[in-house]
């Protein structure tokens, strides 16, 4: 008797697994990261390509960061306006000075 509970809960954990891996696969572990926590906007340094930060909502950016524009934020790493403005400096103003 004992054993055939130790049996089912074996096949019942298989069959979980089973499912998590299946539901993984068919979803396409669409996980997207984030550029910044909810209440914060990105901030892009000025001068390369590369350095940004987070800002809390209803704060200026840092001193050697500026604002992107805001119908070409980033949202999600990888996403569209964050692989056009890891090519792109910019000045204070937040001018395009370089691609």
């Amino acid at each position: 008797m004992r054993r055939c509970v130790v049996v089912a809960c074996v096949v019942v954990a298989r069959v979980v697994v089973a499912c998590v891996v299946a539901a993984l696969l068919v979803g396409g572990c669409s996980f997207r990261e984030k550029i910044c926590r909810s209440g914060e906007y990105p901030a892009k340094a000025v001068g390369n390509t590369t350095g940004r930060t987070c800002v809390a909502e209803g704060r200026d950016p840092p001193s050697g960061y500026v604002r992107y524009p805001a119908d070409k934020e980033p949202k999600y790493v990888g996403d569209k306006w964050d692989n056009y403005w890891s090519t792109i400096v910019v000045d204070e103003h937040g001018n395009i000075v370089s691609k």
